[in-house]
């Protein structure tokens, strides 16, 4: 029997129908690759599709997409191995870049940045390029979004950025570009919240002028099978590890006497606090199928009304 292929977050699976879709976890339920419509072909090209017009389109064009994850116990969408026509990979991607000609100038600073990494230590073998320049749908003023599937390296990454910041080889980002990404995130935070959590993470930068992400892509435990949801819960704790605090989904582990771990599948909360230090954090309370209590922040798409900030 044939091995199924491997799929994991910031992967990209197109289908003939002409959609893509975010792949949103690790591994394969029901024969299904869960994930989220994020493009649909259009007569002018690939156009990008916010969640809730994401849903919609399904429902009226595609709803054998629709999907209930048991496994995550979240609605979302699916698609079966079969109806793939076309597996688009990160890492593929930046390694196909940098020994080509880059295309136009978004590829031309990935590669730019991909020779700066590497001229300072670090191996590409480890890291992928997802989002718009994974599809090749990108535009001038595209983001980039670095993936990397080791910790250590991803940790190096970080340092690097920040050191380069400092050596002005990188750009810190701009006040517009704060702005700019505090309003995509949509967080629960006010804006000087925003930044003030987001400067410490050293996980981004300008190149160019142009703004890139880094995100850390490792296979954790805090996937768990079977959740049962008791809803909506504030509480205040100390995180006492935050190991796995940049991973997906980012885990941090408290000292609050029931709840064991806070969970988030969103990016604005990566990373938002480290070890020690006192937070307030806002999400859904579940227990897994082993009787560990967690919140997990992102249990819908924006995780509207949901947050980790630091108590300061």
């Amino acid at each position: 029997m044939d091995t199924p292929p491997l799929f994991y977050p910031k992967d990209f699976i197109e289908t003939a129908e002409g959609l893509l879709f975010a792949v949103v976890a690790h591994g394969i339920e029901n024969g299904k690759v869960l994930c989220f419509l994020r493009y649909v072909l259009e007569a002018s090209g690939w156009k990008k599709y916010p969640t809730h017009a994401a849903n919609t389109y399904l429902q009226a064009h595609h709803p054998d997409y629709l999907h209930f994850s048991t496994r995550l116990a979240a609605d979302l969408h699916a698609v079966a191995i079969p109806q793939i026509s076309r597996h688009h990979q990160p890492r593929g991607r930046l390694e196909a870049i940098m020994r080509t000609l880059p295309q136009d100038a978004v590829e031309q600073d990935l590669y730019q940045l991909g020779r700066l990494l590497q001229r300072h230590g670090l191996d590409l073998a480890s890291l992928g390029v997802t989002g718009s320049v994974l599809l090749g749908v990108q535009n001038p003023a595209s983001d980039i979004d670095l993936v990397c599937y080791d910790r250590p390296t991803f940790q190096r990454c970080r340092a690097l950025v920040r050191d380069l910041i400092a050596r002005g080889k990188l750009e810190d980002l701009t006040e517009t570009d704060w702005r700019q990404s505090y309003q995509r995130r949509e967080a629960d935070l006010n804006y000087e919240e925003y930044v003030w959590h987001e400067r410490r993470k050293h996980n981004k930068a300008l190149i160019n002028g142009r703004k890139f992400d880094l995100s850390l892509l490792n296979a954790s435990e805090a996937e768990a099978d079977g959740c049962q949801k008791y809803g909506a819960v504030t509480v205040q704790c100390k995180i006492t590890d935050d190991s796995y605090s940049f991973d997906y989904p980012a885990q941090f582990v408290t000292d609050h006497p029931t709840i064991q771990t806070v969970i988030s599948f969103t990016a604005t909360y990566v990373g938002q606090a480290f070890t020690g230090e006192q937070v307030e954090v806002s999400g859904t309370l579940e227990q897994t199928a082993n009787g560990l209590q967690r919140i997990v922040v992102g249990s819908n798409r924006e995780a509207r009304g949901e947050y980790i900030k630091v108590k300061r």
